[in-house]
């Protein structure tokens, strides 16, 4: 029977034991249908819901769309996962046969039953002696198995699948250290020292596709920590893995899941952003993932934007930047920093105007020649890319600027002028969701309208500063300086999960890694 949530513009569908197979799909890239999620994958289009992982969004087994073939996708964990003999590799739902419009409410957004919950930062959840993480794919990709077929199969099984693991890491930068949280379960799983003498002032957070995160230390130097425990490192030869749990955090050079440190002896350290790699088809694996950063000495013609390698946080590649200008008084270097596509590295100048115009720059992945596109009017604080190639500058003014046709679109906020505030992210399905005081405002990326508000601040809070989308959905929001994280169902305008314990908290960069995922699915 064709499921109900499935829409008219289905041209054809077959139904198997274990797979439901369409093509001819007129409407569904990008989009979402009855709280479902539709991604593109090259030509193909994965539909579906719940717990497995297809490109930017968890979906529940099985519905792959094609505009020109029919083909099949596997969904599920390992144990669920079967082999044919011929080496196509499909597993159904939980391992069940032909169970394909189930619904987990927990995870189907839009539709929640729980009330709002809260969290504190330093406790630790379950067993004391486990590092809090569920098993994963690990720091380094791992392949699904499967052989390639002629019948449209992806290779190595299925599409490259995302971490188990679902994250936001938010810096607190009074304290020098940076928190590790689920964002299902709302727990901590994990702080950590993020430079040194711990006075390093992190603030930028950046999560790669394996959920690693890489923090800026706005004093100076870039540290990678593993989101799983797999990809920690034995350092000390004693028995497993010696790392943070809940709120808890071992001093520097004791926790096994921080991998790297790179110092970076200048005092305007800010922008961090991992580039996706490219992935092998043929290896079955996610090859050069590798970080960008900026600094400067505070001074004219200081600054330098580098190309650090994500294995041992190595300089890959220097581009100085002397003719960047002087946006605003004191600032020399850049503020914020997202990737595109190709890996390019877009990278943004604190507001503008006062006394030079803003450049929004551009570095290319392959050759490190750099472009400046001049800005209009003020910059912005936040920045991000979204999954239409869009670069945007999220300020007092929201600023889209489109690289295909080197134009700025630029709306304010109130009617009275733009706002201050400014973290921003989109959420793959049209809309750019960005602070502006107390408040979150859901842009249509195409038309600039405000389509929705949500009221997330709190008595106590200072600016919504921090904005990201995580892999259910949700909206996290983080006031600056503050003590708390909201997770809000964007949908109902609800905060379904407060956590409390952050230290002088100050993140508005790609926290959870969503915003890279959308721009290269998979």
């Amino acid at each position: 029977m064709m499921p109900t949530w499935l829409t008219e513009s289905t041209a054809s569908w077959t139904e198997t034991p274990e797979i439901v197979v369409l093509s001819a799909i007129a409407d569904a890239r990008n989009s979402r249908i009855s709280g479902s999620c539709v991604k593109s994958y090259g030509s193909r289009h994965v539909f579906g819901r719940g717990s497995c992982y297809t490109n930017y969004m968890q979906c529940r087994t099985g519905w792959l769309l094609s505009a020109a073939v029919s083909v099949s996708i596997s969904c599920g964990d390992d144990s669920g996962r079967r082999n044919d003999g011929g080496g196509d590799s499909i597993a159904t739902l939980d391992g069940t046969a032909g169970e394909t419009d189930t619904v987990d409410t927990h995870d189907s957004h839009g539709s929640h039953g729980d009330a709002s919950t809260t969290s504190s930062g330093p406790s630790t959840q379950g067993d004391p002696t486990s590092d809090g993480d569920s098993t994963s794919n690990g720091g380094d990709s791992t392949s699904n198995g499967g052989d390639s077929t002629d019948d449209g199969v992806l290779p190595c099984g299925d599409a490259p699948q995302l971490p188990f693991e679902k994250l936001i890491w938010i810096a607190n930068s009074g304290q020098g250290t940076v928190s590790k949280i689920d964002t299902e379960s709302g727990a901590e799983l994990g702080r950590y020292i993020v430079r040194p003498d711990s006075a390093g002032s992190p603030s930028r957070t950046s999560v790669n596709r394996f959920g690693d995160v890489a923090v800026a230390n706005r004093l100076g130097g870039v540290t990678k920590i593993a989101g799983a425990s797999t990809s920690c490192v034995e350092k000390n030869n004693m028995p497993g893995i010696q790392t943070s749990q809940g709120g808890n955090i071992l001093p520097w050079n004791e926790d096994e899941c921080v991998i790297w440190h790179a110092e970076i002896p200048h005092g305007d350290n800010r922008p961090v952003a991992w580039t996706n790699g490219t992935y092998n088809e043929e290896t079955c694996a996610w090859e050069d993932v590798n970080v960008w950063t900026a600094w400067s000495d505070v001074a004219p013609g200081t600054a330098v934007v580098a190309l650090l390698d994500g294995t041992t946080g190595a300089r890959i590649q220097e581009v100085p930047i002397p003719d960047l200008p002087q946006p605003w008084q004191g600032w020399h270097g850049f503020y914020g920093a997202a990737v595109d596509a190709d890996n390019n590295v877009w990278l943004s100048q604190l507001q503008g105007s006062n006394p030079a115009q803003a450049w929004l720059v551009k570095v290319d992945y392959e050759t490190f020649e750099y472009t400046p596109y001049p800005v209009p009017g003020e910059g912005g604080y936040g920045m991000t890319v979204t999954s239409e190639g869009y670069v945007w500058l999220c300020g007092r003014d929201t600023r889209r600027f489109d690289p295909q046709t080197e134009t700025w679109t630029s709306v304010p906020l109130h009617p009275g002028g733009g706002v201050h505030t400014g973290g921003c992210m989109g959420d793959g399905q049209g809309l750019l969701y960005r602070g502006s005081y107390s408040l979150i405002h859901a842009i249509d990326t195409q038309t600039m309208e405000v389509m929705r508000t949500l009221n997330v601040g709190q008595p106590g809070d200072d600016f919504i500063w921090g904005v990201a989308v995580d892999f259910d959905g949700y909206v996290w929001g983080v006031p600056r300086n503050g003590t708390r994280a909201y997770k809000v169902d964007a949908v109902n305008n609800q905060i379904v999960h407060t956590f409390e314990g952050l230290v002088s908290a100050y993140t508005y960069s790609d926290m959870t890694g969503f915003a890279l995922i959308n721009v290269v699915p998979g």
